[in-house]
């Protein structure tokens, strides 16, 4: 497949297409919403970005939800633009502009992008490109339970966020490119994540584990971080959905994920708001002042049901759970633009344990972070989780 994206192209591409509300009168209105969200990001994010312009999971979560519009709509603008974006930062000889001493679990994610290229176009450098990442996570540092670290710079910390991160490309390489032997990890990554992280009394995760104790975040105990953070157990319960579609039927731990998402999926709905149908930013303390209702984590849960649900893997109970989460997304974050495209709103921009200023895990730090409108990991879940519902029945 070859591609002619100049910027003078790319404008020409997003201007054209079927953006307006004739070509929009015949689908159902989710992906009428996920089209209008696909047109303003594309055009905000038309050459560099978003977020900081890099090869990592800001793009590869963006992007995720473009690749959702694309299998949709088989119009080929969108996997043009994926191809474009993928490109700035994949060389012909299939190496990667990334620094992958860094060795974080966060530029892993873009490479399902990759994988989903190789795949169109046979083209090697895909392949190759792919290897790079997989020669990453080979020497990935790990817990003594064989945990990988979140990054480098955390040290014995394994976050929720990584599950997603990592797992659906190791998952997906190793079906791709017969690699059965990968599965053992793949498995023991999201294993080992529920059982240091999850809360005996609600069934939630929190969103980070120490294993050598020494962050003040951690519990002295347990290692565990504080507070259930919306995001990251929306990190963490897509990646699980999205690697049970790669993972072998015949495989002895495939029935350990699937009562992994089956349990978790029984504590978020319980922290379902009643009244919005939407989930908060710290999920159990609806009540207390400063907590909101945030968009982000909202359809990343939406996805998850949703998705869940179609694929076999969660009863279908949970199909309920779904609309009434997606009904609370359309009344209360989407803004219309004259133009025919879509605001996202009341997106957290940001959320992690440690680093400098540090960040102590608490509900307050939670809270305080700023909120974002069109941040790409909030956008990108907007349309995956508007894809899936789509196809509710």
């Amino acid at each position: 497949m070859k591609s002619s994206w100049g910027l003078v192209g790319l404008v020409v591409l997003l201007c054209a297409g079927s953006w307006g509300p004739v070509a929009m009168a015949a689908e159902p209105q989710a992906v009428a919403l996920a089209k209008r969200m696909a047109k303003t990001s594309m055009s905000l994010w038309a050459v560099t970005g978003p977020a900081k312009d890099r090869f990592q999971y800001e793009l590869g979560v963006f992007l995720r939800g473009i690749e959702l519009v694309y299998e949709e709509t088989h119009d080929e603008k969108y996997i043009d633009y994926i191809k474009f974006k993928v490109d700035r930062f994949v060389a012909d000889n299939g190496t990667i502009n990334y620094n992958s001493s860094q060795l974080t679990l966060d530029d892993i994610l873009t490479g399902r992008l990759v994988l989903t290229l190789y795949e169109k176009t046979k083209e090697t450098k895909y392949k190759k490109a792919a290897d790079m990442l997989i020669d990453q996570l080979k020497v990935q540092p790990r817990t003594k339970e064989g945990g990988f670290w979140h990054k480098l710079i955390y040290p014995y910390q394994m976050w929720l966020d990584g599950l997603y991160m990592a797992e659906p490309f190791y998952a997906e390489y190793a079906k791709i490119f017969h690699q059965p032997s990968f599965f053992n990890d793949v498995a023991k990554q999201f294993i080992i994540m529920e059982k240091r992280s999850r809360d005996a009394k609600t069934g939630l995760l929190y969103h980070g584990y120490d294993e050598s104790r020494v962050q003040s975040w951690a519990d002295p105990k347990t290692g565990r971080s504080p507070s259930f953070w919306g995001r990251a157990v929306g990190w963490y319960f897509m990646g699980l959905v999205d690697t049970l579609d790669f993972f072998p039927v015949y495989h002895p731990k495939r029935a350990e994920l699937l009562a992994i998402l089956k349990r978790l999926a029984v504590a978020v709905e319980k922290v379902q708001d009643g009244k919005s149908g939407l989930w908060w930013q710290v999920l159990d303390k609806p009540k207390k002042k400063g907590n909101y209702l945030e968009s982000s984590a909202s359809a990343m849960f939406v996805y998850s049901y949703a998705r869940g649900v179609r694929k076999g893997y969660l009863p279908k109970k949970y199909l309920k759970t779904a609309k009434k989460g997606y009904a609370g997304i359309v009344k209360n974050f989407l803004v219309y633009t004259s133009d025919g495209g879509l605001d996202y709103t009341r997106i957290a921009s940001v959320g992690g344990l440690g680093g400098t200023p540090y960040r102590n895990g608490t509900f307050e730090y939670y809270i305080s972070e700023p909120i974002a409108t069109n941040d790409p990991k909030g956008v990108g879940p907007f349309m995956m989780a508007s894809i899936e519902i789509s196809h509710v029945k």
